[in-house]
């Protein structure tokens, strides 16, 4: 059976959006704001970016256009590489500019208004957290988490080239080192000896013991 053609479907009425892109031609020229080569996608984040801020939206003066500047020119020092890093710089923008407001608020707050202060001061710890989280997924996206082994030959005045010490040393990202247990042993333990003088020591005579009577 069909429907009418004047009947709507149940969901109401949908439109369909058509898209046209172009991905030959990349602006990119905000790609500082977003990560991205296309601007399109700049725009957007760098405008939820600023919408997402605490800050009085509504009116229009200079402090407003100033601290848009300043979290914009903020984005752009920290140069997002890709969208992944324009998201989690964004979202770390955002969190910042929470803490800073929350504890502002906290500590605005009269000294009778304990429970209000502690409360504003609870969310600030809760959005500094943030911060910190976002900061070190931001820096193992970029790889700076990566463990580095490095190999050294050492070389002491006990120990010949031909028995050369290789200590590993294990470079973390927090740049600690530890070393390997065979350099420890090498400065502490005396050279072995020589095979050739051990061969022109005296033997020792192993014979049979006379019995006493």
């Amino acid at each position: 059976m069909m429907k009418p053609k004047d009947q709507k479907p149940k969901g109401g009425d949908q439109t369909a959006i058509k898209l046209r892109l172009d991905a030959n031609k990349p602006e990119g020229k905000f790609k500082l704001l977003g990560g991205s080569q296309a601007d399109q996608w700049n725009n957007r984040l760098n405008s939820q970016t600023l919408n997402a801020l605490p800050i009085a939206h509504s009116k229009n003066n200079d402090s407003i256009t100033e601290a848009c500047l300043a979290v914009s020119y903020g984005v752009m020092d920290m140069a997002p590489a890709d969208p992944i890093e324009g998201i989690l710089i964004a979202q770390l923008m955002a969190a910042n500019e929470a803490a800073l407001a929350m504890y502002q608020k906290g500590w605005a707050q009269p000294p009778e208004y304990f429970e209000a202060r502690t409360k504003y001061l609870q969310l600030a710890d809760k959005a500094a957290r943030t911060v910190m989280m976002l900061t070190e997924r931001l820096d193992h996206h970029r790889g700076r988490g990566q463990q580095q082994i490095t190999v050294k030959h050492v070389t002491t005045n006990n120990v010949t080239a031909d028995q050369a010490i290789i200590a590993d040393s294990v470079t973390t990202g927090a740049g600690r080192n530890v070393a390997s247990p065979a350099l420890l042993a090498a400065g502490s333990g005396t050279p072995m000896p020589i095979l050739d003088e051990i061969k022109r020591r005296d033997p020792v005579r192993v014979g049979r013991v006379p019995k006493t009577k």
